[in-house]
């Protein structure tokens, strides 16, 4: 009886706070890379993992936005130009690649490492207008 109910506990139990990857597991995992994440099986966007914790970012129209991420009590911080406000993420790995909950709202929000093979992240560049 009481293996059952442990292995209840077990199966019924959250991912542990020891399950989500470290500042250090992250930047290990994504720096000199360029990832691409889907929702609900759909492409949602790209980010470029620079030294230093630099990033860009892309939803994949060519609009890229630099930035940079930082550790907050476990979770990973991002600030881009265009947007001062902490967009704060926990990251942990999935089988095929990272899972990513965004934290500021984590019922909205859970994004999954995708392969897209040779694909470029294709920054624009800035709009200019006559």
């Amino acid at each position: 009886m009481k293996k059952h109910a442990l292995l209840l506990i077990l199966l019924t139990t959250p991912l542990a706070a020891q399950d989500l990857l470290t500042p250090e597991e992250f930047d290990a995992y994504t720096k000199g890379k360029t990832l691409f994440y889907g929702k609900s099986g759909q492409a949602y966007g790209a980010e470029i993992y620079y030294e230093n914790r630099r990033v860009e970012w892309s939803f994949l129209d060519g609009d890229c936005k630099e930035g940079e991420w930082y550790d907050a009590n476990g979770l990973i911080c991002f600030v881009y130009e265009n947007n001062p406000d902490p967009q704060c993420w926990s990251f942990s790995k999935g089988a095929n690649g990272l899972i990513a909950r965004f934290e500021n709202r984590p019922d909205t929000t859970e994004l999954y490492e995708a392969n897209e093979g040779d694909q470029k992240m294709l920054c624009l560049g800035p709009k200019v207008g006559v």
